[in-house]
């Protein structure tokens, strides 16, 4: 873990702003026209934050985004990097553990996702109830820093339930379907094989996909409360007759956008 670094991006974020963020959010692949919506935004892109990783997928557009939704202050980061871009873990989670220390209190993960469970269907969204990490590694690996947090977090509610449980009732209030579930972080970039699929759904996945583990456990880390959505945009291998590709996800994602802004601004307007 790279405190200096961390440090040194949140200095240059001050620098900038006073603005205080109380909610962040990370838009996954293809849902970045969130951050179009902010009241009052200031724009910051990540190669102007010092040690920012960049995001080099399309769908993801690389700026820190700070405003007000409504009577809450948020910090929207549009677009992540992933482990199989050639990031550290350490490196994934940077902008996480930045917003950390920059103030926030809660922290939304959303992402585009493999259907695993047959229930599903694409451009459904999930509440991400809990997550299996087969990435690889974790981002605690090293020495702790225990003003960070302490070396053995619990993460028996990785996911908070009351803030979970709000998602869905915001969902039923705007007349959206809303499905809850196991998210499974595999590294990429290869989409899953069928057999490898076949193993997901027999440990208890229901969606899959290649971010969020690692920044639900950084954030958890530092005693920041988490709850994620992730948007189906195709079944997973083996379970759809067409080829995987990212121009599904991103088209799924394009045809999702009202509904899921709609959601996530309800969400945003009333968590605290």
């Amino acid at each position: 873990m790279n405190k200096e670094k961390i440090c040194n991006a949140v200095e240059s974020i001050r620098s900038k702003t006073d603005f205080v963020p109380e909610i962040a959010i990370v838009l996954g692949s293809g849902l970045g026209k969130l951050a179009d919506h902010i009241e009052n935004p200031i724009v910051i892109p990540y190669e102007e934050i010092p040690g920012f990783p960049k995001p080099t997928v399309a769908g993801h557009g690389g700026k820190l985004v700070l405003g007000k939704v409504g009577e809450s202050n948020v910090a929207v980061m549009q677009g992540r990097v992933h482990l199989y871009e050639g990031h550290s873990p350490e490196n994934v989670v940077l902008p996480v553990r930045t917003l950390c220390m920059l103030g926030i209190k809660i922290l939304i993960l959303t992402n585009a996702a493999g259907g695993i469970n047959p229930a599903f269907a694409p451009g459904e969204l999930m509440v991400i109830r809990d997550h299996i990490n087969l990435q690889g590694n974790n981002p605690l690996t090293g020495p702790n820093d225990n003003s960070f947090g302490t070396r053995f977090p619990d993460m028996s509610e990785a996911y908070n339930k009351k803030l979970n449980d709000m998602i869905v009732e915001c969902a039923l209030e705007n007349g959206i379907d809303i499905r809850n579930g196991v998210y499974a972080g595999m590294s990429g970039p290869t989409y899953e094989t069928p057999a490898e699929v076949n193993m997901l759904r027999i440990i208890g996945a229901d969606a899959v996909g290649m971010s969020t583990v690692a920044e639900c456990i950084a954030a958890n880390h530092m005693g920041i409360k988490v709850c994620g959505v992730s948007l189906i945009t195709n079944m997973a291998a083996g379970l759809s007759k067409t080829k995987l590709s990212h121009e599904e996800v991103k088209e799924t994602a394009d045809k999702a956008a009202e509904y899921f802004i709609k959601l996530m601004f309800n969400v945003l307007e009333r968590v605290k």
